[in-house]
């Protein structure tokens, strides 16, 4: 198992934003998390990532609490907001600090970008642009690509079609699917965008209100089940 929570809640204002009594990742599995502006997504991804502290509760990695060490960094690439990039360097900087950190040499690096030309489209590299100057769409491009480069065992992305053009979302959703082809690597995506997850996701969680209401695995139905669910939602 990746990763595993329990009791795990987290209240703001006391407004509860996130309670999940249980919930457990197994590895290699394509989680999709959905559900409306706060229902509570991104703050359950800052807790899982330890970036937050929660009010109660345990998410454990790998059987350890996040919260407890800090080994699940070795093995976790996550991208949420530009906010995980650092901006006044350049792409070709980032992805060269990164593989620093992960005795990534300069010479493998290169190589590894070159997988990612397609996904780049001639936007990143090359350029001599700080991150900073970049849109948000190519700032997250760069943010999916550190995180794949760490060769990690689980992958968490935050909206991650949310800023990017069709033709990246095209290509995005088939890195994401080779990825769970492959079933080496945990992924878990949240977005709003229920083709993009349905496709790419083998397993759907839906919040709402900081509570999983339904945990489903993708089927033929799954796309129409979940439009008929928002569809009715005020």
């Amino acid at each position: 198992m990746m990763i595993e929570i329990k009791d795990l809640k987290k209240t703001y204002n006391g407004i509860t934003v996130v309670d999940i009594p249980s919930l457990q990742i197994n590895k290699g599995e394509s989680i999709g998390l959905v559900g409306n502006n706060g229902a509570g997504k991104t703050t359950l991804f800052r807790i899982i990532l330890d970036l937050i502290r929660k009010d109660s509760g345990e998410v454990l990695s790998k059987g350890f609490n996040v919260s407890d060490t800090d080994t699940w960094k070795d093995y976790t690439g996550s991208y949420l907001d530009e906010g995980f990039l650092i901006e006044y360097l350049t792409p070709e900087e980032y992805f060269y600090y990164i593989g620093s950190l992960y005795q990534v040499s300069r010479t493998d690096i290169d190589v590894k970008l070159e997988t990612y030309t397609d996904f780049f489209n001639g936007e990143i590299l090359g350029k001599k642009k700080y991150i900073r100057d970049l849109s948000k769409g190519n700032q997250c491009k760069v943010g999916v690509v550190a995180c794949l480069m760490q060769n990690p065992e689980i992958i968490m992305l935050d909206e991650p079609f949310a800023n990017i053009d069709p033709s990246t979302q095209f290509r995005l959703k088939n890195m994401l699917k080779q990825v769970a082809f492959e079933g080496q690597i945990t992924s878990i995506v949240s977005s709003h965008d229920l083709n993009h997850v349905t496709d790419v996701c083998k397993r759907i969680l839906l919040m709402e209100k900081g509570l999983i209401i339904k945990d489903i695995q993708t089927d033929v139905n799954t796309l129409e089940e979940l439009e008929s669910y928002f569809s009715v939602m005020k």
